[in-house]
């Protein structure tokens, strides 16, 4: 073999060097249309998130018709968010929506499937919302930075590293359906130390699962699929990192977050 490259043509040895450089700059392409639309999903989730805490609080005594952490009144429209059985439907609505995504999107166009998963992040905005009824803001961008350079270093990890992630890849989505299952049986619980645990497993499932998932998205380019299949999975790949990056964020939100004095 290594002869046969040694007496390879120059020209034909120089078109293998442009196609793998066309692939690089295509993957490039492509994971950087990933990125963006995840960065777009999570600047629709903190407008949404804040837009909807916002219109849910009031410094009017006179119209508050509740009041929680830290002596925040609660609007009619914020109590019926945070207070009334409506929550339950706006905390699970987000995990039905994404498996509503992740099960129809190759039916969708590639616009209609961008324009679902942004109605998806605002709808997870919406859900998140009560955080700012919990912890300061302070610590609410304090940690959202920290999960940032977290995200940032595991993601270049998963894109740059040459050992396969797969096997681990299985071991960690095992580990996330028994987390779900986890935080679904807590929302009834309420147990601090469940929620502890949940939260430090958490945080290290989600930071392996940014790994792999990356170098999944990575895998996924060289498929080379047709147009419309690619700009579809751009959405799908940044779906992926949107979900490790908010979760991270919530379950490191849950160790280190300090919360407002009751």
């Amino acid at each position: 073999m290594s002869n046969w490259n040694q007496n390879t043509p120059a020209y034909e040895r120089g078109v293998a060097r442009a196609g793998r450089a066309e692939i690089d700059q295509g993957l490039r392409a492509f994971m950087l249309g990933v990125y963006n639309n995840m960065v777009l999903g999570l600047a629709v989730t903190g407008v949404a998130a804040l837009g909807v805490f916002l219109a849910a609080v009031t410094n009017d005594p006179a119209s508050a018709v509740a009041q929680v952490n830290g002596g925040i009144m609660l609007t009619s429209f914020g109590h019926a968010l945070f207070v009334s059985p409506l929550k339950w439907v706006v905390i699970l609505a987000p995990l039905a929506m994404v498996f509503f995504i992740s099960a129809r999107i190759a039916r969708f166009q590639p616009a209609t499937a961008r324009l679902l998963f942004l109605g998806f992040a605002a709808l997870m905005g919406v859900s998140i919302s009560s955080i700012f009824l919990v912890y300061t803001q302070s610590s609410i961008v304090q940690v959202f930075f920290i999960t940032a350079a977290a995200f940032g270093a595991l993601s270049l990890y998963g894109y740059t590293t040459k050992r396969s992630l797969s096997g681990m890849g299985s071991f960690l989505i095992m580990g996330l359906f028994g987390l779900i299952i986890a935080s679904l049986v807590n929302l009834f619980l309420q147990s601090s130390g469940l929620q502890f645990a949940v939260s430090a497993i958490g945080v290290l499932i989600f930071a392996g699962l940014t790994a792999y998932d990356t170098q999944r998205i990575k895998e996924m380019y060289y498929e080379l699929d047709a147009g419309d299949v690619a700009a579809k999975k751009s959405v799908l790949g940044a779906l992926s990192l949107y979900l490790n990056f908010i979760n991270m964020f919530m379950m490191l939100l849950q160790l280190f977050g300090q919360q407002r004095s009751n």
